[in-house]
């Protein structure tokens, strides 16, 4: 446990309501292109959904393989809701093979996600977004404005607190019920991204 909590980065903890950057990636699975239109209803003259959840995550960190089984969760009973979800993993292939696209691929069959799963090759969304750890959740309104950001739930390796997503799903229900969301947001904890080098 100590180990974690000494390589442990934290999230930068964006300032609330900034603009959702434009993604632009490629889902591992399918290849297709997934940006914000991705995130609207066509057949309501193409409003945006209520909500967007953007995750930075990975498939070799210990944090993620902590809560990737309650993140797959989220993406079950949030799928035919007016809630976006999109993951993204930005970590460099070379030194971490295990996030490379085709293993994230792998882990998307395996625990099921219900949402696209992108690598950002260039690392430009990953620093657009700010994002410094994995996992790290940005929920967005229908605005596109930053409502929450911060952690899952207190959960960690090794302190026995439940995996139940509490934060980040008192959030989501807020703004998918035209409520504000508390401004007491706790960063989320993890491991760095890990960046390539110049």
């Amino acid at each position: 446990m100590l180990k974690f909590i000494y390589m442990a980065a934290v999230s930068t903890m964006l300032p609330l309501g900034t603009k959702a950057p434009e993604p632009n990636l490629k889902d591992v699975t399918t290849g297709a292109l997934i940006s914000l239109q991705n995130f609207v209803h066509p057949a309501k003259g193409g409003v945006n959904k209520k909500a967007l959840l953007v995750i930075f995550m990975c498939r070799h960190c210990p944090y993620v393989k902590h809560v990737q089984k309650e993140i797959a969760k989220i993406g079950q009973d949030y799928k035919n809701s007016d809630l976006g979800i999109v993951a993204i993993s930005a970590n460099d292939p070379e030194a971490y093979p295990e996030d490379a696209p085709e293993s994230l691929a792998e882990q998307t069959k395996e625990l099921g996600f219900e949402f696209p799963y992108c690598f950002d090759e260039t690392q430009d969304v990953a620093r657009a977004y700010h994002a410094a750890c994995t996992p790290d959740f940005f929920l967005f309104d229908s605005d596109r404005k930053l409502v929450y950001r911060g952690q899952l739930d207190d959960s960690r390796p090794g302190n026995n607190e439940p995996t139940d997503g509490h934060s980040l799903r008192s959030a989501i229900e807020a703004v998918l019920s035209d409520r504000p969301v508390d401004l007491n947001q706790k960063p989320s904890i993890g491991c760095s991204i890990k960046w390539k080098q110049e």
